[in-house]
């Protein structure tokens, strides 16, 4: 019997070895824009290190045929025309769109409002899906998508369509499920595979709900938020988010972040960024936005306390849990940007369920996520009062002094730099302009803004290790001018023809529009003093910052800015459990790999316009892929493009 016995063991071996080859081979995901519900934009992942990186190569890259500078359509498009008619051109295009890996395949949903299917390891597509969604700027300036969305059965039937499903939506607000694996659409989703959002616009329906930030997908739900249009209009639809049945697109429930007083005369207060969910406690986290008009509140000076917070709604019924206001009575359109990043704290020897909210003002806000609580103190502070007639500014907001804002009190002060190649313009302007600090009201002389609502932290938002609560997030130090001009003006203005250029926006049925610039010298030179981007680490069980470096270049006549001027930043970063810090985001085209310990870049690679959104990390067949949608944003540079380029290491 002893022969059966060694016959067992060895096959027991033979068993074991092949499991866990088996559990190495299997998917690492990506299955979300911030990579899990919880939005820690985080990757367990280790095969690329701090020691290896440098090898990174192309693995592969593809063109999905969907970029627009601004001209006419590419050749092919003759069934795709704008509803202008088929000569129009198209507007330039916005790629923030984050890969998703899941289903041993990449998604990706396109500014033309397509679906691509793609094989992980070749870039090949699988199959294509078009919307055939109009190609106007029905909302925005440019055609934009952020990506699509995933959802599962919890036992998918492989005999059964739709047992999987992409979701993707569009600038006229319809939103369509398809098939994941093969690209048809879901028959019973809607009308034929598409539910119109529109449907609920009901009051102040100015403009569709653009939907171009993907869905939330959690169990059965899908949470929809949506995009506007700014700056238009004091009188906008408010803000709604609806939680729609993933099956059928049954409408779940409504939330309205304005009471009806308040959705009667102003707008917006919408959710146009990812959100979060704390599946545990059955918990929708919302990053609403601010009302409108966006910088006046001469209409709305009654108190809107959901206006520019992070608001946790139960997941079932949408009633609202907490929320928690980050600025009051706003009036620099300093929206609430990016999904909250949950993450257990161990602090003072307990464990603490929190949320790291970032935000425009550069302010990282640390919450209990169950009671919406400061982890770290917030304080009150008081602020400069408005001397628009009308206005009345808040006499407090509130401030957070640990951990550190990313971004000063005062403007940097001007460049000295810029001051003298313009012959002293910079120091001149700035003399006129009203400078209070932080929390300036806009004007009707001009207000120096720092940070602008370009500014701070952008809807990248952060990333964080769970093991060892590092938090990193990149941000941009950007000096903007806030000038109110009297209704009767501007409309004369306007109608004489003098407000082609120069970022006026009406702001129609307020009593001002607004001339909303960038403090730049003639020659296009920033005013204010470098770095005008930079990346941070924070260690969330303290507070403190760990290190604050410039990042990026700034990219202008063809020639780079040095390093230590950093770059304006819009995208956001990935860690790795390897101690990595993956990201794009900066004006001069690069994707860099950062070392978590310095910030130190271990690694860049040029690619065909700027990455302005999260890369997607994941493995495949045992091999570690770094993936980013090279796009581009009309923000940071002219630059645009439709490629979708995979990093890995050398077999």
């Amino acid at each position: 019997m002893m022969w059966t016995k060694y016959l067992l063991s060895a096959l027991s071996v033979v068993a074991l070895a092949a499991t866990c080859g088996e559990l190495r081979a299997q998917s690492v995901e990506w299955s979300t824009y911030n990579g899990d519900l919880a939005a820690q934009k985080f990757s367990p992942l280790k095969q690329i290190t701090p020691q290896n990186v440098g090898n990174l190569a192309v693995a592969w890259r593809t063109h999905t045929g969907d970029v627009s500078s601004g001209g006419p359509p590419p050749a092919g498009m003759h069934n795709r025309p704008p509803a202008s008619g088929p000569q129009a051109d198209l507007p330039p295009t916005v790629w923030s769109a984050t890969p998703l890996f899941v289903n041993d395949t990449v998604y990706l949903g396109t500014p033309f409002y397509r679906i691509f299917a793609l094989e992980p390891d070749t870039g090949k597509v699988k199959w294509s899906y078009d919307t055939n969604a109009v190609l106007e700027a029905l909302t925005q300036p440019d055609l934009k998508n952020r990506g699509v969305a995933y959802w599962q059965a919890d036992a998918p039937d492989a005999s059964q369509a739709c047992q999987k499903r992409i979701y993707i939506g569009t600038m006229d607000a319809k939103l369509h499920s398809v098939d994941a694996d093969t690209g048809k659409p879901c028959a019973d989703f809607g009308k034929g595979g598409v539910v119109d959002i529109n449907q609920w616009n009901v009051e102040n329906a100015k403009w569709p709900l653009s939907i171009l930030q993907p869905p939330t997908v959690y169990k059965d739900f899908l949470f929809v938020g949506w995009a506007g249009k700014d700056w238009a209009d004091a009188v906008d639809p408010p803000g709604t988010v609806f939680a729609l049945d993933a099956r059928t697109g049954a409408l779940r429930w409504t939330f309205h972040a304005l009471d009806a007083v308040d959705a009667a005369k102003s707008g917006t207060a919408n959710v146009w960024a990812s959100m979060a969910v704390d599946r545990d406690r059955n918990l929708l986290f919302l990053p609403v936005s601010s009302p409108s008009p966006n910088f006046f509140g001469g209409n709305r000076l009654d108190a809107i306390s959901l206006g520019t917070s992070v608001t946790a709604l139960d997941v079932n019924t949408g009633k609202v849990v907490w929320s928690r206001q980050l600025v009051h009575h706003d009036i620099w359109d300093l929206d609430t940007n990016s999904a909250p990043t949950l993450i257990d704290i161990q602090k003072d020897g307990a464990t603490i369920p929190a949320l790291v909210q970032t935000s425009k003002q550069g302010f990282l806000y640390v919450l209990n996520r169950e009671t919406g609580e400061p982890v770290y103190p917030i304080e009150e502070r008081p602020f400069p009062a408005s001397t628009v007639p009308g206005e009345t500014a808040a006499p407090t907001q509130p401030y957070v002094p640990l951990p550190k804002a990313v971004v000063g009190d005062k403007w940097p002060g001007v460049f000295g730099l810029a001051d003298i190649v313009s012959f002293g313009y910079c120091s001149r302007a700035a003399a006129t302009l009203r400078d209070e600090g932080r929390f300036t009201p806009p004007s009707l002389e001009g207000s120096l803004v720092y940070p602008g609502t370009i500014g701070g932290i952008e809807w990248g938002g952060g990333a964080v290790d769970p093991s060892t609560g590092t938090f990193v997030v990149n941000y941009s130090s950007a000096v903007q001018i806030y000038k109110l001009i009297p209704r009767a003006d501007y409309d004369k203005a306007a109608t004489a023809g003098g407000l082609e250029t120069g970022g006026f926006f009406p702001m129609t049925g307020a009593p001002y529009g607004v001339q909303l610039t960038t403090f730049l010298n003639p020659l296009g030179m920033p005013c204010w003093k470098p770095p005008y981007g930079s990346i941070a680490a924070y260690d969330l069980k303290t507070g403190k910052q760990l290190w604050d470096v410039p990042f990026g270049q700034v990219q202008q006549y063809g020639f780079y800015m040095p390093e230590s001027w950093g770059s304006i930043t819009l995208g956001g970063p990935v860690i790795t459990a390897s101690g990595l810090i993956f990201i794009g985001a900066s004006m001069d085209s690069m994707v860099r790999a950062l070392d978590l310990a310095t910030g130190k870049v271990l690694w860049k690679s040029l690619v065909a316009a700027p990455a302005v959104a999260l890369p997607a990390v994941y493995e495949y067949k045992g091999k570690q892929y770094v993936v980013f949608a090279a796009g581009g944003n009309s923000i940071l540079t002219p630059k645009v493009s439709d490629e979708i380029i995979a990093f890995a290491l050398p077999n």
